[in-house]
């Protein structure tokens, strides 16, 4: 067991009193994570909530300007491991907004090709900065190169899982 205090450490040593027989070592990490991640989507990312934009909406902007091309609405869903109806949604809002155009294709109706709008392309670009410094921010406890180790052993349980689950949505 850890020897940090955290919510996790309570439910490990509950379950420890309850069921001595089983090995909670793995809920140490993924409760941990999990819980992070958690208390991250609580505080809603100010830098982008101040822009009216929520973290998803954000991503999909972020993938047009970081890919520099025309992106489908199905690359946008693998790129974001978003659904397709989720990403549909998101891009009316946008479109509605004038951040990102959609062009049809000429030889598939069907299909539609999207872009930032010179608005678009501003707004990320303004807003990543801030992002990255308030991230940092939420990070600065982490010292002595705990963050770079942090960034590392979950960079290989990702690919871990990316590997084993063949890049499905686990996130």
């Amino acid at each position: 067991m850890s020897t940090q205090q955290d919510t996790v450490s309570s439910v490990v040593r509950q379950w420890q009193a309850v069921r001595p027989d089983i090995d909670t070592a793995p809920m140490e990490i993924i409760g941990r994570i999990n819980r992070c991640a958690a208390l991250l989507q609580q505080a809603e990312d100010a830098p982008l909530r101040h822009a009216g934009l929520t973290r998803a909406e954000f991503d999909l902007l972020g993938t047009l300007r970081r890919t520099g091309r025309e992106l489908t609405p199905g690359d946008l869903a693998r790129e974001t491991f978003s659904s397709g109806a989720a990403v549909t949604k998101r891009l009316k809002q946008l479109q509605e907004r004038g951040l990102v155009a959609r062009r049809g294709d000429t030889r598939d109706r069907r299909v539609s090709h999207l872009s930032l709008t010179d608005e678009g392309r501003t707004l990320v670009d303004e807003i990543l900065p801030r992002q990255l410094a308030y991230e940092s921010t939420v990070l600065a406890g982490l010292d002595g190169g705990k963050g770079d180790e942090l960034g590392l052993l979950l960079g290989e349980l990702l690919s871990q899982l990316e590997g084993r689950l063949g890049g499905s949505r686990v996130v």
